[in-house]
């Protein structure tokens, strides 16, 4: 076992030390602008992560305003530039779906003409129930 002698005279005691209030004022705005981490501090100036906390709490300007703040993995110039893309994609299958029902129309057109028939549906014909009678006997002999 180590003897007091053997080690040295004097014990080694933590300094008691003081960080000014400008200092911590500093510090926390660095970290608020994302200049410095807490483990940076904390490793330059052997304060304790806790300490650290405290001054956050204390002098933040974010903290005081109640201000969240949420890291997105894109940002949202990404986001809209995608939704953008598919906008224009959804715009261009709109055209060619238009371009086709336009195009049966004029087949319908034609066709009507050639046969003289009229092939488009009435919209303000009696629509048939599917009920009642068809005027016919169903009746097997």
């Amino acid at each position: 076992m180590a003897r007091k002698q053997q080690l040295g005279s004097k014990p080694t005691y933590r300094l008691s030390r003081y960080f000014s209030e400008s200092f911590r004022k500093k510090k926390v705005e660095e970290l608020d602008k994302k200049l410095t981490t807490v483990s940076e501090i904390c490793k330059v100036y052997e304060v304790s992560a806790t300490a650290v906390y405290k001054w956050i709490y204390k002098y933040s300007l974010m903290r005081k305003k109640a201000v969240k703040m949420v890291i997105e993995p894109q940002s949202d110039t990404v986001h809209i530039k995608a939704l953008k893309q598919h906008i224009s994609e959804l715009e261009q299958l709109l055209g060619q779906k238009q371009f086709e029902l336009d195009f049966l129309k004029k087949q319908l057109d034609i066709v009507s003409e050639q046969y003289g028939v009229d092939l488009k549906k009435k919209a303000s014909g009696r629509h048939s129930s599917g009920f009642g009678s068809t005027g016919k006997s169903t009746d097997i002999q």
